[in-house]
């Protein structure tokens, strides 16, 4: 034996190359065997060993899980449409054809099966009503929507919905979100509504321009007769009611939510009380709802309800429906390269992504950045992908404060806000997400102070470094914002070189918060700066102030002093 082995080894020696050739063939041959048992070898289980998939849908046993590497174990998961293979991986129809009938997870068939599973799952909240036909020009449901390309699931839309007053929600594409109190489309086959959620892979979220919708049982009624209105306010009548408010209905036994209900089932999003009769229409330039009315002199009881107001033939009770004013809505990006870049520039949590949402809504362009958020990107904000001098976006997200960075644009929206707040919000976005919160340890640990230190002397270099090295810079302050709305955002449109049309400014206010506000409800029950903090604030507070004089520029509002 070992004669042999010395003749091998001389032999090899002398002739490296055919040495080198069987021992390519040796691993051709052992990868082969390999991947054959990757994509065709399924190990069985016993009827005791219940996986994750078990019981999913009826003739969907669960098959156990391969340990692959990733490259292979993706390859194994995809669904069988998409996956090419070589021609001695093929399969023959008689093979697929058993396979079909054994559930295999990757056919269509399976996937509506595995998500009508999930479907009544949810059942205890909403009832699943069926897979709809949907069209981008006219909305089968015609509430708000949202997208989420990364973490969509059913129970969130729904959630969003039922939040909102809505009577149904709708999943598409696996990641949108639609709500709306009436499904207006024909039923599609459910094999179309064939495309799991992006969060949620057990589930199935529609499909292309097709809706899985769900009626929402519990959280309807409560929400409708609560929650589902917001107040506007008191005002009087319009010259020409007929065409500001064109809809409206003669109503004996009035009440708030029967004049709501009979808007929204005309898709109006506003609700117009005067004593019987109930009228719905848009905000226009006809009925701004600018100028508020003393709301005593809407205080006449309803007929049909003695503890609620439904105003006068002369002082209209205004309500906001929950029906989405489309308007406003349509966005893309700018059909020829701009010739001028603009910063949207802000201290971080200081509004930059809700002043964004406004911009999209009031131009109908995207916005860009100089930064990438794929989780902004995944919440609609399509501009996060172009580089920030691609001149498709109207205007640039950016939070830098370098002379040279700030050269780079040609002018700048400069958005600025109370540096208590500002601090408050960046440290909870930096800690729970762009509209989440810190959590209580973050707030009492090291974080906190080590984050004042650090940001708020940076919230008052920002403003004095756009100052000074800005060639044409708007000021525009976040409570300003807040507070009118209206002027400030022909102010900022204005400055992106934009034709203001006053119906879809009109049109932005009754959407102003889109998804990106959080939701108030987990403030903090103490007040988290130290006197050393107060005190160190004030002063960057008092040297932003000068600045902004020393340029004849109004300082900062009174509300930033005292704390």
């Amino acid at each position: 034996m070992a004669k042999l082995l010395v003749k091998l080894q001389r032999y090899f020696r002398r002739k490296p190359v055919r040495f080198f050739t069987l021992l390519a063939l040796y691993l051709a041959a052992g990868s082969l065997v390999f991947l054959h048992s990757g994509f065709a070898g399924e190990p069985t289980v016993t009827g005791s060993q219940h996986g994750p998939g078990a019981g999913e849908g009826p003739g969907l046993p669960y098959l156990g899980v391969m340990q692959l590497s990733r490259g292979f174990k993706a390859a194994a998961t995809m669904p069988e449409g998409g996956r090419r293979h070589g021609p001695w991986f093929k399969s023959t129809s008689k093979e697929l054809a058993e396979r079909g009938k054994a559930g295999d997870y990757g056919s269509t068939q399976s996937r509506v099966l595995r998500g009508r599973s999930g479907r009544e799952k949810e059942e205890d909240r909403a009832r699943y009503v069926g897979c709809y036909v949907d069209n981008t020009r006219r909305r089968t449901l015609r509430g708000v929507s949202f997208f989420d390309y990364k973490k969509m699931t059913v129970f969130r839309c729904q959630d969003n919905c039922a939040e909102r007053g809505y009577l149904y929600a709708g999943l598409e594409f696996g990641a949108e979100c639609y709500c709306g109190h009436k499904v207006q489309a024909s039923n599609a086959s459910e094999s179309e509504c064939n495309m799991e959620c992006k969060g949620e892979r057990s589930n199935t979220c529609g499909g292309v321009n097709r809706l899985s919708i769900y009626r929402l049982e519990l959280a309807q009624e409560s929400a409708r007769r609560y929650g589902s209105a917001i107040f506007r306010g008191c005002f009087r009548r319009p010259d020409n009611v007929s065409i500001a408010l064109p809809v409206s209905q003669l109503m004996l036994n009035m009440s708030v939510d029967k004049c709501v209900d009979f808007c929204t089932e005309k898709e109006y999003p506003l609700s117009a009380l005067a004593g019987t009769a109930c009228r719905c229409g848009f905000p226009t330039t006809l009925f701004t709802l600018h100028e508020r009315e003393d709301e005593q002199l809407c205080a006449q009881k309803c007929a049909g309800e003695e503890f609620e107001s439904c105003g006068t033939a002369e002082y209209l009770l205004v309500y906001q429906t929950q029906v989405q004013d489309n308007r406003c809505m349509d966005r893309r990006f700018l059909p020829t390269r701009a010739k001028q870049l603009v910063a949207l520039a802000s201290f971080p949590g200081a509004g930059n992504t809700w002043a964004r949402h406004l911009i999209e809504l009031a131009t109908g362009f995207y916005t860009g950045s100089y930064y990438f958020d794929g989780s902004l990107y995944n919440k609609g904000f399509k501009g996060e992908r172009d580089h920030w001098r691609s001149g498709r976006t109207i205007c640039i997200k950016t939070h830098e404060s370098g002379q040279k960075e700030i050269e780079s644009f040609d002018s700048a929206i400069l958005l600025i806000r109370n540096p208590y707040k500002a601090l408050m919000a960046e440290f909870n976005r930096k800690y729970g997400g762009h509209i989440g919160f810190a959590a209580h340890a973050h707030w009492k640990g090291k974080e906190w102070p080590e984050f004042v230190a650090n940001y708020a002397p940076w919230w008052a270099t920002h403003t004095l470094d756009w100052l000074r090295y800005g060639k044409k810079v708007l000021v525009v302050h976040f409570e300003d914002l807040k507070r009118d709305l209206f002027v400030q955002l022909q102010r900022m449109v204005g400055l992106l070189g934009i034709a203001a049309c006053e119906d879809r400014l009109l049109c932005v206010e009754g959407q102003k918060d889109g998804n990106f506000k959080r939701s108030g409800l987990r403030k903090l029950e103490y007040d988290p700066y130290t006197p050393e903090m107060r005190k160190m604030i004030s002063g960057y507070i008092k040297m932003v102030d000068t600045a902004l004089k020393l340029r004849n520029l109004s300082g900062v509002p009174d509300d930033y002093y005292p704390r």
